[in-house]
């Protein structure tokens, strides 16, 4: 065959293949306008059971009292119900050093004595790319050592939050099983649920790894927790628009998929770091409440819903204000 016809040929499959991706694009782009679209129902709003990240500092010696009582007054005027304080890294090995979190029972006594009514589970994970193993039987079973530690802490919960976590990872599941008599609540953040069909497989050809999972696990996930955290932020989406129709996508899909005993927090990125200048931009915790609000309107009423804030360190006095004034708004 002739060297030219053989280059046309293969130009003309790229063209065709470039053509397809960004016909896919263009439809999954309109798609998701088309979830943002509507004016949400008055009552679709915090049901007083959202949830903040909470940062290193507050169990590592840097926060006092004096921290913790600052934060339970502005606390206080919210839907705050759960906070997941950063008390880990995991080493390597599974193991959990206790010095990672030195100032601990300090900082629960104090909580509890400013903020009773907000439970305050220990945020716990690693990188399990190139890092921990949860494969391994004794990785898995130095997590559940130190998960069983946080709880005889005092700890009212665990969350874990592990990436990359792969779509029906049995082993992780394996874990949920075996964390789940060790403590009164469980929860774990998510990646977000693939939102149309083929999106998880080109995803994870891109990225080498699920941004995804299916519904089918993390419908097996959600019941096997008291609270999924869906981290819907770090979306790519260039837009305000695109941004929240992919939150209420997210939301609406979480909704229909976590039992009515599993509370849903959607994630809203009160951060400014995206990495893309753009995202900063497209996301933001108004446009998530405006997701999650669009997507509760749809389902109805649900108690166990509501917004996760993710952090409380680089959250500004504008990413709380469009909290209170778009989620907790009358």
């Amino acid at each position: 065959m002739n060297p030219r016809t053989v280059i046309r040929r293969g130009l003309r499959a790229l063209a065709l293949a470039l053509a397809v991706v960004v016909a896919l694009a263009v439809v999954v782009a309109v798609a998701l306008r088309l979830q943002f679209t509507g004016a949400p129902e008055a009552w679709a709003k915090s049901t007083g059971n959202d949830a903040l990240w909470l940062g290193h500092a507050w169990v590592d010696g840097r926060r006092t009292e004096h921290d913790v009582e600052k934060m339970a007054a502005r606390l206080r005027a919210t839907g705050v119900k759960d906070v997941f304080v950063h008390a880990g890294p995991f080493e390597w090995n599974g193991a959990l050093d206790p010095a990672k979190h030195p100032n601990a029972a300090n900082f629960l006594k104090w909580w509890r004595t400013h903020l009773p009514g907000v439970r305050v589970s220990a945020w716990l994970g690693q990188a399990v790319k190139n890092g921990l193993d949860l494969d391994d039987p004794a990785a898995r079973d130095r997590v559940l050592a130190g998960a069983k530690h946080i709880v005889d802490l005092g700890f009212d919960g665990v969350h874990y939050n592990f990436e990359p976590i792969g779509d029906g990872d049995t082993d992780f599941l394996d874990l949920l099983d075996r964390t789940r008599p060790l403590t009164r609540l469980l929860s774990v953040s998510t990646p977000q649920i693939e939102p149309y069909p083929l999106m998880r497989l080109g995803a994870r050809a891109v990225l080498g790894h699920d941004k995804y999972w299916s519904q089918g696990f993390f419908r097996e996930v959600a019941r096997r927790t008291d609270q999924v955290a869906i981290m819907t932020y770090d979306s790519y989406l260039p837009s305000q628009s695109l941004y929240g129709g992919h939150v209420a996508r997210q939301a609406s899909l979480a909704l229909d998929l976590a039992p009515a005993t599993t509370a849903v927090f959607i994630g809203a990125p009160a951060y400014h770091d995206h990495g893309m200048p753009y995202n900063d931009a497209s996301e933001s915790v108004a446009m998530a409440a405006e997701g999650a609000r669009l997507a509760l309107s749809s389902y109805g009423r649900r108690d166990r819903f509501g917004l996760a804030l993710y952090v409380d360190f680089a959250a500004t006095e504008a990413d709380w204000k469009e909290y209170t004034d778009r989620w907790m708004a009358n």
